[in-house]
C-alpha cells in the first residue's frame, strides 16, 4: 500500500510530492516548507533554535557553535508529529545545518507506539541524483509513472537550454556566493548548472560541499560574472547583507564588478532546494551569463542586478 498521510521535513520534498500530483497527502511540513503557496496551510513541525533574522556573520557563529557541540539545529515537535500518524517522513542528510535531517527525528521516533512509519532520507549531490530522488518519493508513494514523466520532461528542459549553450563560443568565468560572510562558494549541483548555462565555473566541484573561501582567492580570480545566491537568503534580504563583500578594499576591483555583471538571486525559493525548480534555477543562470541569448522572464523574480 502506497504512504497516504506524508510529512515532509524538507522544501525540495514537498515540492517533489506537489509535483508528482499528491499534495493532497501532505498532512506536515517543515516551518521552511511554503511552495507552492497551498502547502503552508499545512502544520509546521520544526523550528530553528537559531535567529535567522540575524546577520548572515552572526547567523553562522551560532550554527558553529552548535554544530562543535554535537547539537542539532532544528526543533522538531515530536508530540505534534505523532498525533499526525504518518506513514512516511520525507527528511535529508545531506546537509544537518540546511534542514532537518535524520539525526532529529531520532527523539522523535525514539518511543513510537506501533507500527513506525517509513522514513525516507534524501541525500543529493549532484543533478542526476536529484532527478532519481524525485523517482525514489515517487515510488514511495505509488506514483512511478508520475515520477517518469516529471523526470523526463526536467531532463528534456535541462538538455535544450544545455545544447544551446554549448554551441556558444563565449563561456564567462563565473563565481557563484553562497553564504557572504563568511565568504562561500557554491558547490555540488550549482557548478554543474554552471556549465549546463554556458559558464565556465571558477570555485566549487560538481558532486562536493560548498568550501569556503577568502576574498583575496575571489579577487584574484577576477569573475566575469558574479552570481550572489545566500542559502535561504531572497533578493531583499540579500541586498542588505552586500556591505560585507562591498566594504572589502578589493571589491571594486573584479571585473564583474567593474562591469555590472554582479547578480543577485533568491536562494530561498531557487539553487538551493534540489527539486523540481533546479531547472528553473538553470534558467535563471542562463539569463544572466548570457543575457543576449536566454530570457526565460525570471529577471525582477528569481534574480536582479545589482
Amino acid at each position: 500500500m502506497s504512504a497516504q498521510r506524508v510529512i515532509s521535513l524538507l522544501p525540495a520534498t514537498t515540492e517533489i510530492v506537489c509535483a508528482l500530483g499528491f499534495e493532497e497527502r501532505l498532512v506536515g511540513r517543515s516551518h521552511e516548507c511554503d511552495f507552492p503557496a497551498s502547502v503552508k496551510r499545512l502544520p509546521a513541525l520544526t523550528e530553528p533554535k537559531i535567529d535567522v533574522n540575524a546577520i548572515s556573520r552572526d547567523i553562522q557563529r551560532e550554527v558553529s557553535g552548535i554544530v562543535r557541540n554535537a547539537l542539532s539545529i532544528y526543533r522538531v515537535d515530536a508530540d505534534r508529529l505523532r498525533a499526525l500518524s504518518p506513514d512516511l517522513i520525507l527528511t535529508q542528510s545531506q546537509c544537518e545545518v540546511c534542514a532537518v535531517s535524520e539525526r532529529d527525528l531520532e527523539d522523535a521516533l525514539a518511543d513510537w507506539m506501533g507500527t513506525p512509519p517509513t522514513v525516507l532520507s534524501l541525500s543529493p549531490e549532484r543533478l542526476s541524483d536529484v532527478w532519481d530522488d524525485v523517482t525514489r518519493v515517487g515510488e514511495a508513494m505509488d506514483g512511478r509513472d508520475e515520477a517518469a514523466g516529471i523526470t523526463d520532461e526536467l531532463r528534456a528542459r535541462t538538455a535544450r537550454i544545455e545544447t544551446s549553450a554549448a554551441d556558444l563560443t563565449d563561456r564567462p568565468r563565473v563565481a557563484c556566493v553562497e553564504w557572504i560572510e563568511p565568504l562561500m562558494a557554491a558547490g555540488n549541483w550549482v557548478p554543474e548548472l554552471v556549465g549546463m548555462a554556458g559558464g565556465a565555473n571558477l570555485f566549487g566541484e560538481v558532486g562536493e560541499h560548498s568550501p569556503w573561501m577568502p576574498m583575496e582567492d575571489l579577487a584574484e580570480a577576477d569573475p566575469d560574472v558574479m552570481v550572489i545566491m545566500p542559502c535561504g537568503f531572497d533578493i531583499d534580504r540579500t541586498r542588505s547583507e552586500l556591505g560585507a563583500l562591498m566594504d572589502h578594499p578589493a571589491w571594486s576591483g573584479i571585473k564583474a564588478v567593474r562591469d555590472g555583471r554582479v547578480y543577485l538571486t533568491d536562494g530561498m525559493q531557487y539553487f538551493s532546494r534540489p527539486g523540481p525548480r533546479l531547472v528553473e534555477s538553470l534558467e535563471i543562470l542562463a539569463e544572466m551569463i548570457h543575457p543576449e541569448e536566454f530570457d526565460f522572464g525570471h529577471e525582477g523574480s528569481g534574480w536582479a542586478r545589482l
